[in-house]
C-alpha cells in the first residue's frame, strides 16, 4: 500500500525555521489549516488562529501547544461569511500590536447547498472569495509595515472548471454547487494574481496554491455517491497534512519572492488555467469584489 501511495504523492521537507514571525492561518481548528498551524508553530513562529467555532479552536490550539511546546499559539473568532467578524478579528489582531508576516487564506466552503453570508453573497463566493478579499483588505497595512511578508491563497485545481459569473457572481438566477464552488477557486487565483501587481515593490509576496485532492470533512457536502468512492479509495488521496505541504513550502522558502503571483501545486510552480491568467477579468473581478464590499482599494 505504501508503494502505491508514494506512486501518488510527493514528499517534501525543510528545516527553516520561523522564529520571530507571526503567521495568521484561517480555518485553522481542523483539516488542512490546523496541520498548517502546527507545522508553522513547530517552526517556532507565532500562530493566530482564526476560526469561526471558537471552542474547536481553543482546543486545537491547545493541542498543537502540547504537541510543539511553543505557547505562542492563539485562536481568535474569526467568521469569514460575517464582514463584522472580520473587522472584529482585524481590530483585534490589529490591538495585539505585534507584526503580521505571513497572511495563510485557508479557510472555505466546499460544494454546500445554496445558501448567502450574513452580507447577502452566496456562500461559496461570500467566504471563499470576498471573505478572504476583505481580510486582507484590512490586514494590508500591518502586512506592509512587516515586510518581507507572503499572503497564500489556498485555490484548487478545480478551478479549471471554474467561470467567473460577472452578471451573476451570487448565483442568484442559477445554482450548482460545484460551478459555485469551481467560480470562487477561480476567484482566488484571479485575485493572487491582480494582487500581486498591485503589490510590486512593497516587500508583500501573494501565492496561490492547489493543496490537491485532500480527505477531509470539507467533503461533508459533496454527494453520497462520491463521498463513498473517496473513503472507498482514500489511500490515493492525500491526508490533511500532505495537502499542507504546498502552503507550508510557499510560506518558508527562502527565495521565493521571484514567484510573486504565481500558482503552486506539489511543492513547486504550476500551471494554471487560461481563465485564471486573464489579465481584464481579474481587474473586473477586483472592481465587482470591491462595489460587492463597499471599500475602495486602489
Amino acid at each position: 500500500m505504501s508503494n502505491i501511495k508514494s506512486m501518488f504523492r510527493k514528499k517534501w521537507s525543510s528545516e527553516e525555521r520561523l522564529d520571530g514571525k507571526t503567521a495568521i492561518v484561517t480555518g485553522a481548528n481542523t483539516g488542512i489549516g490546523k496541520e498548517t498551524a502546527w507545522d508553522l508553530a513547530k517552526r517556532g513562529a507565532r500562530v493566530i488562529m482564526g476560526c469561526r467555532n471558537i471552542e474547536e479552536a481553543k482546543d486545537a490550539a491547545n493541542e498543537i501547544i502540547k504537541d510543539t511546546g511553543n505557547t505562542a499559539v492563539v485562536a481568535c473568532q474569526l467568521d469569514l461569511a460575517n464582514t463584522k467578524s472580520i473587522c472584529d478579528f482585524t481590530e483585534e489582531i490589529y490591538n495585539m500590536e505585534i507584526p503580521v508576516h505571513i497572511l495563510i487564506n485557508n479557510a472555505g466552503v466546499v460544494m454546500c447547498p445554496y445558501e448567502k453570508t450574513t452580507d447577502g453573497f452566496e456562500m461559496h463566493i461570500g467566504v471563499n472569495h470576498l471573505g478572504h478579499f476583505f481580510l486582507t483588505f484590512l490586514m494590508m497595512d500591518l502586512l506592509k509595515n512587516s515586510a518581507p511578508a507572503r499572503i497564500i491563497n489556498i485555490s484548487s485545481i478545480v478551478h479549471k472548471m471554474g467561470k467567473i459569473q460577472f452578471l451573476d457572481l451570487n448565483s442568484e438566477k442559477s445554482y450548482h454547487p460545484v460551478k459555485a464552488y469551481a467560480q470562487s477557486k477561480l476567484a482566488n487565483v484571479l485575485f493572487t494574481q491582480e494582487l500581486a501587481k498591485r503589490l510590486e515593490g512593497t516587500g508583500v509576496a501573494v501565492y496561490a496554491v492547489d493543496p490537491g485532492m485532500v480527505y477531509t470533512n470539507a467533503i461533508r457536502h459533496m454527494n453520497t455517491l462520491i463521498q463513498n468512492i473517496i473513503k472507498k479509495y482514500n489511500f490515493l488521496v492525500k491526508t490533511p497534512a500532505e495537502g499542507a505541504y504546498t502552503t507550508i513550502y510557499c510560506a518558508v522558502t527562502p527565495g521565493l519572492e521571484h514567484g510573486n503571483g504565481g500558482y503552486y501545486s506539489d511543492c513547486g510552480p504550476s500551471t494554471c488555467c487560461r481563465a485564471a491568467r486573464d489579465e481584464e477579468s481579474a481587474k473586473l473581478l477586483w472592481k465587482l469584489s470591491c462595489n460587492m464590499l463597499g471599500i475602495r482599494w486602489r
